[in-house]
Order: structure tokens, then sequence, then C-alpha cells
């Protein structure tokens, strides 16, 4: 059984890298669109009237 299992094994050698190596493209390519949508003008004048009427609430 265990001859049966190590064959099976040997035909993924590797394939955590490569998944490794996309997931980290994958983020990479998220945080580069996430940094684009949260440094644009309306995103942030969006975001800027979020927090000022938050404090406006809290403050009175």
């Amino acid at each position: 059984m265990s001859t049966l299992v190590n064959r099976l094994r040997n035909g993924e050698d590797g394939m955590t890298t490569a998944e490794y190596a996309v997931g980290t493209v994958a983020a990479c390519g998220f945080g580069g669109v996430l940094y684009q949508l949260l440094t644009s003008d309306s995103v942030q004048q969006l975001l800027s009237g979020l927090v000022e009427k938050a404090f406006g609430v809290i403050g009175g």
C-alpha cells in the first residue's frame, strides 16, 4: 500500500511551490488594484465624508 502512495505522490513534486507562486502573484495583483481604488479621488472623497459624518455624530 505504501508503494502505491509513494508512486502517486511522485507525480506532484513541486506542486506546492507553484501554488504559492500563483497565490503570491494573485495577492500582488489584488493589492495593486486595491491601492489604485483607494487612492482615486472619488473614493478618497467618499471616505473623507464618511469620517467627517462619523466624527460629527460622535462629537455632537
